[in-house]
């Protein structure tokens, strides 16, 4: 039973992102026993009204999780586009038997979707691919506030440390991935609004998973690594080389090596480059799942 065509606040662009912010405030906020007698109605009965009130009631946690994503350089309004679909998403799977809130099992659902939409807008190659490059692209931020670096540009020798430590991957990925995310860098130490006491670092969600959300995740990176094989299939031979010793190595080859190797100038190796990541793009989002 699809959810997709609930009516929420229009959010198309950044212009009116404050409205919507005051719009969604409009919706009350659910007891426990509202919450249970509506998602009953909608589990037994496909009370699409009953689902609505959900949706609507969870609509500002969607957008204080999606604020926790600001730093990659997408618009906000994109991410809550992404998360709301997670929250209709979570309502749709929601079992209210099983005695936690809504809001407990939702945000993974939220994050889960906005992560998604990061990745691929970010390529599913630009961030790199193994799974602790990734937890490292999703965590870094939060291990830099934590280690009061939030702020810094170059970390220090000992905070690199000890986030590699933490993550469990190499210093210099630890910098790697730092540099890469400095451009969009956006310090979550600052004020929700200048009414709020709350900073934004205080609404990113937690990391226990629950247990079907982590099955959730973990066919959504089945998922990209299967979009990534396909749309290789789709470049020649020199492309896909070119493309993998650039993108998909953990210690990619320099411009000068391939050059010499396939016997073609630098600026043309960059080229083949761009060329294999386009067609890598466009076959992903073409094939991107509903």
């Amino acid at each position: 039973m699809s959810l997709r065509n609930i009516n929420l606040p229009i959010l198309s662009a950044e212009g009116n992102l404050a409205m919507y912010l005051q719009e969604i405030k409009k919706f009350p906020m659910l007891s426990k026993e509202e919450e249970y007698m509506l998602a009953k109605r909608y589990k037994e009965h496909g009370d699409t009204k009953a689902a609505h009130k959900l949706v609507t009631s969870h609509l500002r946690l969607v957008a204080k999780i999606a604020m926790g994503f600001r730093g990659y350089g997408l618009p906000l309004v994109d991410l809550i586009s992404e998360g709301n679909v997670g929250i209709m998403l979570a309502v749709k799977k929601f079992d209210p038997e099983k005695g936690y809130r809504l809001a407990t099992y939702a945000m993974w659902w939220i994050r889960a979707q906005i992560q998604e939409y990061v990745l691929h807008s970010w390529s599913l190659v630009k961030i790199g691919t193994t799974a602790a490059q990734k937890k490292l692209f999703f965590n870094l931020k939060k291990l830099k506030n934590q280690l009061k670096a939030i702020n810094e540009g170059s970390l220090s020798p000992e905070n690199i440390n000890e986030i590699a430590t933490k993550l469990d991957v190499k210093e210099k990925e630890v910098i790697d991935m730092n540099n890469r995310l400095l451009s969009g860098d956006q310090s979550l130490n600052a004020k929700v609004s200048h009414e709020s006491e709350s900073d934004w670092i205080d609404l990113i969600a937690d990391d226990r998973k629950i247990h079907s959300v982590a099955i959730e995740e973990k066919n959504l990176l089945s998922y990209r690594k299967k979009s990534l094989m396909d749309a290789m299939k789709f470049l020649n031979d020199r492309e896909r080389e070119i493309f993998i010793h650039r993108r998909l190595e953990d210690e990619p080859k320099k411009l000068e090596e391939l050059s010499k190797k396939y016997k073609i100038s630098r600026e043309r190796v960059r080229q083949i480059e761009e060329k294999a990541l386009e067609k890598i793009k466009k076959y992903i989002t073409k094939n991107k799942k509903n």
